[in-house]
């Protein structure tokens, strides 16, 4: 089941409810049927909690709950199309956009068939109801989770950087340090013929192998050793052009040269390989063919010698099929003590438990991990789950006692710590943790898009006042804390998570009544679609196989709900939407949607529609039949350049991204759109006397704004219109001009500079906005409401970045008065000569100087800021990171300064002005001849800038083999340790020449390495 018949059940609830507030019900002459309607939906909650759980494991449930959920489907469409043909008869003053009484005096047929079915449905419901009582469902799980939705999203936890929270143990190092040692091992006698060695981690899903590997794949000497390091997930259901298209693009290959032919791609693989010293990493692997019949033919003979092969799999015949060495690494179960570990730090994650609190519980803890059988998955979930808990005994216990724990001949898919998990949340939860499951593996899914299908699908619902993106936010959230999804770390604020194999394996199983997801086409994929007749259908497929798959296929699933498509499919002339009715979610990335698009219109009940990097050249010019629409992504539709005129009549449309998208104008309609709260890729353009920001004025709802193209605005009297101040919900806002800074400078005259500041004068945030973005600025000053007189409004900006500011001058001392800024990023701003403000005043404890009232965690990024001479008086900042400043000269006042970070591949010598500060670390990016005079120690000129600092790391790319970090110097000053992979000789001298210096490096012996590894292990002991 994709969706909790508990959730539906709710969802259908709340649209009975609006459909009494507007008197609907009395006017299509069944009051009593839409009463009993309700009443019925109200006896089946109490047990549907129950018939939910057995449906998972209880055959004889099955069939019920597939009756009782398509009857409830057809509840919603039903009450849809009541409302649909309703507002189609236009606005009244009286009734805004609907009046039933209009309505079913012009309507008497429609509004008669109406309440036939409804009166139908309810006979059906009624018969549901008596054949329950033969399955004997446990009305007390009702009360159960009526607690569970009011405990629910009781904690949380913010994880930033890098997640440790699934690494403990001394085993996991020691592991790594032996695979390292393989990997780099020189293999003599019986291996030299082979270029290519392949060498196996086996184990059960969810014992970690991945994290292994990831450890392997990380390591610092294996940085060293292989020129070009590839990460693959693999999966059970690969793709062969997928696999090849995200291998190139790793070894950051011509992908576009490639022309998706499976032949084609080999050849662009092979190329960007071409005698490259590499390490491939297949995770997850579960056909040798992988490796047999798509990888290995272009890469054994073109691959450098010494090149590895590193794969993860469940089964040693996978590891035989790829003729990996023998013996293979089989990860081992975790010792009772790690598990205990990494429990408890699940549990008391970012402090929400008391750890004292938590160790009087070791000894329950202990017994539930023997039932997690010692699996690092296993254990994360259920701290996971034991974080929503009360650190109390009962609670503890009542997991420990669950029921789950003791059912026999469990199917392999359903892992016992993921189920006890599952049934702990709260049902709509459950229907977004399952609705996860169906986002194809392989495409980045943001945040704010599932949200969107959330609340599309009706999974995240509440009234009117209820901000739902919030809500929503709020379960992707829980998700996290439980360990159900992780946080992909190439992503801020955890944007983009991944659900584990195991995960998803489970939340697929309990799906499978009604969702269909394949990840390639298989055999036999075009008989199951015709023979199952789905829900939910998750799809992806690519160019090369476009002709396997015919858009037809799929037409026998009338009752589809959801469709997610990621890649083309063949389409023929006459091929439709139409074969969907019910269609509510319509997600098709990177295909061939132009021949659909002229049926999108009779989709009436679709809510969520993202066509995101398709190739279509229009919307329907008849949109706003569309009623229900919520959603709306044509972000990447480069063809796409103009929307619908009527689009401005979508009054439920919540999300609209047109980012990068063709679109460069907007209709004048587009204010109707008042229930928008994110809008993205916003043009600002100018006709005449009007301006597409007066279009912004009555969207007062909006939470997130992105508005391009600014200096197109004429008149700083059209900024006025777009009434931001006004903006009460506004969290996040990004203004933008055309950015110079990749392309030709154009010359901005000072008549226009000075338009520019009139128009961002006007633009002024309200107070609730926590994050801004400022980009293409060309102006001297910045908005006259950052000034130290006005800033003190945004009180609650934690985020502030700044880019592309060719003209500004002066940073205003009114930005050190914001009491949440927590992070500042300003780049490309050449005229800015210093950053913070230009004096310190006396301190006083009751009255604390501007400076003190910063964010007392402050992190600044200053980046290609040529003119930038000082940055100075900020008592509160915590990390500065600065890249190619060489005008730069002066860092004082920094006294609670922890990180510095510089970055420079053009200076010849340490800036002074490192002597004059004292971070507990330095992180620098140099040259490799600056570093080889670093790496002399205490005899270099650089020894006394940077000896008083407690950890420093300093690298040195290898440009020349696209090696990244390749050198390094590693010093820690107590205890002291002075490390470096950079051998120099006795007598070598500051005019030796680059070239010889480079040909001196490269004569390091693997010997002197590996010393290095274990000096610093020594050194973590």
């Amino acid at each position: 089941m994709a969706v909790v018949l508990d959730a539906l059940a709710s969802y259908l609830q709340d649209m009975l409810v609006e459909m009494v507030e507007e008197e609907v019900h009395l006017l299509l002459g069944v009051p009593d049927e839409i009463e009993k309607m309700g009443i019925k939906l109200g006896d089946l909650k109490r047990f549907l909690a129950d018939a939910d759980k057995r449906n998972i494991r209880d055959e004889t449930v099955q069939s019920w709950v597939r009756e009782l959920r398509n009857a409830m489907y057809d509840a919603t469409n039903i009450l849809d199309l009541c409302q649909i043909n309703a507002m189609e008869r236009g606005p009244t003053k009286d009734k805004g956009c609907f009046n039933p009484l209009l309505f079913c005096i012009r309507n008497p047929l429609h509004a008669h068939d109406i309440g036939n079915r409804i009166k139908s449905l309810n006979k059906r419901l009624d018969d549901i109801e008596k054949r329950s009582k033969a399955f004997n469902f446990n009305l007390a799980s009702y009360e159960d989770n009526t607690r569970m939705v009011e405990s629910s999203l009781r904690t949380r936890r913010e994880t930033t950087g890098e997640d440790e929270f699934g690494v403990v143990g001394e085993k996991i190092e020691e592991d790594t340090r032996s695979l390292v040692d393989l990997l780099i091992k020189k293999e003599k006698n019986v291996h030299e013929h082979k270029n290519v060695m392949v060498y196996a981690i086996v184990g059960v899903g969810g014992i970690g192998k991945t994290t292994l590997a990831k450890k392997i794949f990380n390591h610092d000497i294996i940085k060293q050793e292989y020129e070009k390091r590839i990460w693959l997930s693999v999966n059970k259901e690969f793709n062969d052009i997928d696999l090849l298209e995200r291998a190139i693009t790793e070894a950051q290959g011509d992908l576009q040269a490639a022309r998706n032919t499976k032949a084609a791609l080999e050849r662009t693989l092979k190329e960007a390989l071409k005698g490259c010293k590499t390490l491939l990493v297949m995770d997850d692997v579960w056909d040798p063919h992988v490796w047999e019949k798509v990888l290995e033919p272009p890469l054994i003979n073109s691959l450098a010698r010494g090149s590895r092969v590193l794969v993860t799999t469940r089964h040693d015949m996978v590891a035989r099929g790829m003729m990996a060495e023998v013996p293979y690494h089989h990860v081992k179960k975790l010792e009772h003590e790690d598990a205990w570990s990494l429990l408890k730090k699940q549990v008391i994650g970012n402090g929400n438990n008391d750890e004292k609190n938590v160790d009087r519980l070791k000894e329950i803890g202990m017994e539930i991990i023997a039932k997690c059988d010692g699996l690092p998955l296993a254990v994360k979930v259920m701290g996971g789950l034991l974080r929503q808990k009360n650190t109390r005994q009962r609670d503890w216990e009542k997991i420990l006692n669950d029921s789950i724990w003791s059912v026999s001949q469990m199917p392999e898919e359903l892992n016992y710590a993921v189920y006890i998990s599952y049934q702990d949340l709260n049902p709509n939860l459950k229907s977004c943790f399952l609705h996860y499951a169906l986002l194809t593996q392989n495409t980045v899914f943001y945040d704010d898009n599932i949200v969107a299908m959330w609340i599309s699908e009706g999974f995240v619902h509440g009234n009117s006042t209820c901000d739902l993106e919030a809500l929503g936010k709020d379960y992707y959230g829980e998700l996290i804390a439980r360990n159900l999804i992780e946080p992909d770390q190439l992503y801020l604020d955890q944007a983009v998570c991944n659900m584990h194999d195991v995960v998803r394996s489970f939340a697929q199983y309990v799906s499978r009544d009604e969702a269909l997801v394949a990840q390639k086409i298989e055999v036999g994929l075009t008989n199951k679609l015709n023979s199952q007749n789905v829900t939910r259908l998750s799809l992806e497929c690519k160019e090369s196989e476009s002709n396997e798959l015919e858009w037809s296929s799929l037409q026998a699933n009338r009752s589809l709900r959801t469709l997610i498509l990621v890649g083309k499919m063949k389409i023929n002339r006459g091929d439709s939407l139409l074969s969907f009715p019910c269609l509510r979610t319509l997600h098709i990335e990177d295909g061939n949607f132009d021949a659909l698009s002229k049926s999108l219109v009779q989709l009436k009940h679709l809510r969520y529609l993202s066509i995101r990097g398709s190739d279509t050249s229009r919307l329907p010019k008849r949109i706003a039949m569309m009623k229900f629409l919520q959603c709306i992504n044509i972000s990447y539709c480069k063809s796409l350049v103009k929307l619908p005129r009527d689009i401005g009549e979508l009054r439920q449309l919540r999300y609209l991204s047109l980012v990068d998208s063709g679109i460069n104008s907007i209709p004048k309609s587009f204010g109707g759109l008042t229930n928008l709260r994110l809008l993205f890729g916003f043009p600002a353009h100018v006709e005449g006397d009007w301006c597409s920001l007066e279009e912004l004025g009555p969207l007062n709802k909006l939470m997130r704004l992105d508005i391009d193209g600014l200096e197109n605005v004429s008149s700083s009297a059209f900024a006025i219109k777009a009434r931001l101040r006004e903006k009460v919900r506004l969290s996040y806002l990004v203004l933008k001009g055309t950015s110079t800074r990749r392309g030709p400078h154009r010359l901005v005259k000072e008549v226009e500079q000075q338009q520019i500041q009139k128009v961002f004068d006007e633009l002024c945030p309200p107070p609730c906005l926590e994050t801004l973005l400022i980009e293409g600025y060309f102006s001297q000053q910045l908005p006259k409401w950052m000034m130290p007189t006005k800033i003190s409004s945004l009180g609650n900006l934690r985020n502030l970045e700044m880019e592309d500011l060719p003209y500004c001058t002066d940073l205003p001392d009114g930005l050190w008065q914001l009491p949440s800024l927590e992070f500042l990023k300003i780049e490309s701003a050449p005229g800015i000569k210093r950053v913070g403000p230009e004096f310190v005043l006396p301190h006083h404890h009751e009255h604390p100087s501007p400076m003190e009232n910063v964010g007392s965690d402050l992190e600044i990024e200053v980046d290609e800021c040529s003119g930038l001479e000082r940055i100075s008086n900020l008592p509160n900042l915590q990390s500065l990171v600065i890249f190619r400043c060489p005008g730069l000269k002066v860092l004082e006042g920094l006294p609670a300064l922890q990180r510095l970070g510089l970055e420079d591949y053009d200076m010849k010598t340490l800036p002074g002005y490192v002597r004059n500060v004292n971070p507990r670390d330095l992180d620098l990016y140099c040259d490799i001849l600056l570093l080889a005079s670093i790496a002399k120690g205490k005899s270099s000129p650089e020894w006394d800038k940077f000896s008083h600092i407690k950890h420093v790391k300093a690298y040195a790319h290898d440009n020349d083999n696209n090696i990244g970090r390749k050198w390094y110097v590693k010093y820690t000053r107590d205890p002291f340790s002075f490390k470096t992979n950079i051998s120099l000789s006795a007598d070598a001298s500051g005019d030796e020449t680059e070239e010889a210096l480079l040909d001196e490096v490269e004569q390091i012996s693997r010997n002197e390495i590996e010393e290095e590894h274990v000096n610093v292990e020594q050194l973590r002991e």
